[in-house]
């Protein structure tokens, strides 16, 4: 596990992210999907940009690719604490802790964001 600065500064601790069975294994397909879709909307909002469309209607989809990532972001939150963090704290030790403050940061992350 290692700490890096962000953009803004902020610690961010990558844990063990090697390759193997993660929480979201199971529905990658989905996530890769749902990235696919937001990357085509991010092309759409810079072509819009490009087509000097009206701002507000750029913001709405600004809105909607926000709202979007969020959902995958919480999703994968779900997956990492139904199954990481779990697994870890029954194996009991300090690898439990471990995956409980990754767990809690990245939740700080997203609710700063």
């Amino acid at each position: 596990m290692s700490e890096n600065p962000d953009a803004d500064g902020a610690q961010v601790v990558s844990g063990a992210g090697g390759a193997g069975v993660h929480g979201y294994s199971a529905q990658k397909d989905n996530y890769a999907k749902r990235l696919r879709r937001i990357e085509g909307q991010v092309r759409g909002i810079a072509k819009m940009i490009d087509d000097d469309k009206y701002c507000i209607d750029i913001l709405t989809q600004i809105s909607a690719v926000n709202s979007a990532l969020k959902s995958v972001a919480l999703g994968l939150l779900d997956e990492h604490l139904g199954h990481c963090v779990t697994d870890a704290v029954s194996a009991g030790g300090a690898e439990g802790d471990v995956k409980l403050a990754e767990a809690s940061a990245a939740i700080a992350r997203l609710v700063r964001s």
